[in-house]
This record gives C-alpha cells, structure tokens and sequence, in this order.
C-alpha cells in the first residue's frame, strides 16, 4: 500500500511576476504592471498540481528561511500537500523573474537559490518518501546529480517522470528510468542534440527520443495538443481542448502532474495525457501559477 500517489522533486520559487505589452529589445526598458507575487517553481507547481486533482501528494524541496520559504510552505500545506520533505536554510529562496505579455505568454529568468542546495544526500535521507511512493516526478531546476540520485532511489514498481526543464543533456542511467520524459519542442531539441532533424516533426523528435532509453515519450505541443509514444503502443496524437489563454505560466507543470498521477491510477499513456491536456488547459484561462490550477469538478466541468 503506498502513503503517496505523487511524490514531487524539485523547485520551490517565489514567482515575481509584471506583466508588459512586449518584452524588451537588448539595452532597452519598457514600462509594465504592478509587481505579483507567487508561489511557483516546478517542483511546488506539480505538487500543488496533483494535490488539487484529489492526488496524495508529497514534495521533496528546499526553501530559504524567508518570507518567500513560508508563502511556498503556506502554499503547499493551503492545497494538502505533506511537506514533511521540504528543508529550510542553506540559501535564500528561490525566485523566478517572468514577464507575461498580451496573448498570455511568458518569459521566465530563474535564480536558484535553495534549489541548488538540494543534494543526492538529501535524497537519500528520504529514502522512506520514495518507499510509500507510486509515481516519482522531476525536473531540472535542481541540480542534475540530484536527478540521478532520484532515478537511482525510485522503489520497485514505482514509475519515474521527468520534464527536463530547463533543458540539457541526460545520461543515460536518467533517460532510462523515464516513464514518461516529457518535452516541448525546445526540450527535445536540447536532448536530441545532433540527432534534431530542423524539417522533422514531433513523431520522429518521440521516435528518436525513445530510441535514447526512455521507456515512454510524451511531446507537448501547446495549442496542438500533445504526442504519446512508446515501443509498445506505437506513436498517438492527443488533441487540445480550445479555451483562450490569459496565462501560460504554471501550464506545463499542471500537465505533467495531472499526467503523473492518472498514470499511477493505471491510466494508459494515452488516457492519462488527454486527461492532462484538459488539466493543462483549464489553468491556462486564469492569471498565476498555483493559483490558476484546478480541482478535479473543475476539469470535468471544462
């Protein structure tokens, strides 16, 4: 019987958040809209992603002993994720600079702060949190040796996600532990490296990809949907719910968590990304990140 139905590594940010009518040009400064802070980070994003859904969910973190520690833990605990797994101190918070524009889109700058003092040894030390976990999921706003260290401590018959944002090279001992690796197409075209074929499109980016160690690959195409594959069920088109976007921030991680846990319910690859997709869609049409996510009345009523 596991405690957890998602156990969360990762980031934990505060999100300082202005929107603007365009971002600016190198050298230049334009006028936005008051400062908004929030609580944000993947990591935290995803945790509170899936509590929200109904998942029983744990984050695996470090915050700062700030005021932007206790919003995150606040944040956290509001939504009923157990952060026994959060650690406090060792450096400031994390922050996040975004910029959203118009039409919803956003521009993200990153400081790490804590993030980066997240270590392998702190996994380790939370060896019990990976025992009582279904579904183990990652990202890389925390250093990539805690990755491994995470691939490296998942139970057996646990499954292990990864959205390797932002974007870099994975060993091999990491891709192979993914089920799925999540990417957009500027995540595969960092991990295909060489192998990125300009004039290809996303079912040869998944054929590729898999070919690298994944056991499964899901592409993120934004309004398009997304791309499921795996050796077993072939390559799969996901469709998109249409909605209009206020703000993309936060979607992705509201994604990947709602893929996460339908996953762990025995969802097949395809169910758990289409369910992920209307997931994904209802936080784009409000303002935030944790903020805009929805509860699972939300989504059936989408």
């Amino acid at each position: 019987m596991y405690d957890y139905d998602l156990l969360v590594v990762g980031s934990a940010n505060a999100d300082l958040v202005i929107g603007v009518e365009r971002r600016p040009a190198a050298g230049e400064t334009v006028l936005g809209s008051d400062l908004a802070v929030h609580p944000g980070g993947k990591g935290a994003n995803q945790a509170v992603a899936a509590a929200r859904l109904g998942a029983r969910t744990a984050l695996l973190a470090r915050v700062g002993d700030d005021a932007y520690g206790r919003l995150l833990l606040d944040s956290q605990r509001a939504a009923g994720v157990d952060t026994v797994g959060v650690l406090v101190g060792g450096a400031p918070t994390g922050v996040a600079l975004i910029t959203v524009d118009p039409s919803g889109d956003n521009s993200i700058v990153v400081s790490p702060g804590a993030n980066g003092r997240l270590t392998p040894q702190d996994v380790m030390a939370a060896a019990c949190l990976f025992q009582t976990s279904r579904v183990v999921s990652a990202q890389l706003e925390i250093p990539l040796e805690t990755v491994v260290a995470v691939a490296a401590s998942l139970a057996p018959g646990s499954r292990f996600v990864l959205n390797p944002s932002p974007p870099r090279p994975l060993p091999a001992v990491v891709l192979a532990a993914c089920d799925p690796l999540i990417v957009n197409e500027h995540e595969a075209k960092v991990i295909l490296g060489e192998a990125y074929d300009v004039s290809s499109g996303p079912e040869d980016w998944a054929r590729i990809l898999l070919a690298k160690g994944p056991r499964s690959v899901v592409v993120t195409l934004g309004a398009e949907g997304a791309l499921v594959a795996s050796a077993e069920a072939g390559v799969a088109r996901v469709p998109s719910v249409k909605v209009e976007a206020v703000d993309t921030t936060g979607a992705g991680d509201s994604f990947t968590a709602a893929l996460a846990w339908k996953l762990g319910t025995g969802a097949s690859l395809v169910e758990a990304a289409a369910y992920a997709a209307r997931v994904g869609a209802a936080a784009v049409t409000r303002r935030g990140a944790q903020e805009s996510f929805p509860t699972a009345e939300e989504v059936a009523a989408l």
